[in-house]
């Protein structure tokens, strides 16, 4: 097999055990949290391989990009077990890695951009974050590392957003992908908060929180891969 086509290997591996994973989403088995610890592992072995076979012009990014897989493999682990401690882990895990994917991206999208943009964009977000904190109704001890997480996401998606508008036409389909995954993202995480607070609960909610956060975390690799390969 040639170097460029290894990827297809870890790949493979990953996309069975995001099959195991939803099964056992939808049996409500002990099989989905069993894979669970296996799936962004995975995902980083096949951004590797694949980057592997390619002209990578600089290595930070990709160890930014692996860098946010793992420390997505880290929340994930974390947040299988109950109890305050492993949830705010579990978030603080996912808040880093968001960071890594911003740093990834959000340097070239966020490049040049005024301070009134900055002012407003940052209003715009903490009124959204603040908004669907109240809706959800979280308070207590998780009012603020909820609060700040989801302005981490906002952040997420406002760093892709910019690349969406600005960047030549030529090149938005990168960031449309990033922005789908940021979206996503928000999406599978709205659902977990709105199950943990009761605001939602319904039979399949733990295949709907796996599937749109699998397919986050693929388009960030996907986005994140183009961009470093200067698509």
């Amino acid at each position: 097999m040639r170097k460029s086509a290894l990827w297809c290997i870890p790949c493979a591996f990953f996309l069975a055990a995001c099959v195991l994973n939803l099964i056992g989403c939808v049996q409500g088995t002990a099989l989905a949290d069993t894979v669970k610890p296996a799936l962004l592992p995975l995902l980083a072995a096949t951004t590797l391989a694949y980057l592997l076979g390619k002209d990578v012009p600089d290595l930070r990014p990709v160890g930014l990009l692996v860098t946010a897989q793992l420390l997505g493999c880290t929340g994930d682990v974390l947040l299988i077990p109950e109890g305050f401690l492993y949830f705010a882990g579990g978030m603080i895990a996912f808040l880093l890695g968001h960071i890594c994917y911003m740093t990834l991206f959000g340097g070239q999208s966020w490049r040049g951009l005024s301070i009134w943009a900055w002012l407003i964009s940052i209003a715009v977000m903490a009124g959204v974050v603040f908004f669907l904190v109240k809706a959800i109704g979280i308070s207590g001890e998780l009012l603020v590392p909820m609060t700040v997480y989801g302005f981490g996401l906002m952040m997420l998606i406002f760093s892709a957003l910019a690349g969406v508008l600005r960047m030549p036409a030529g090149r938005r389909e990168t960031w449309w992908i990033l922005l789908l995954g940021a979206l996503l993202f928000t999406f599978s995480d709205a659902c977990i908060a709105m199950g943990t607070f009761g605001v939602m609960t319904f039979a399949l909610r733990h295949f709907v929180v796996m599937i749109t956060y699998l397919a986050a975390q693929s388009l960030l690799a996907i986005g994140s891969i183009r961009l470093i390969l200067g698509k």
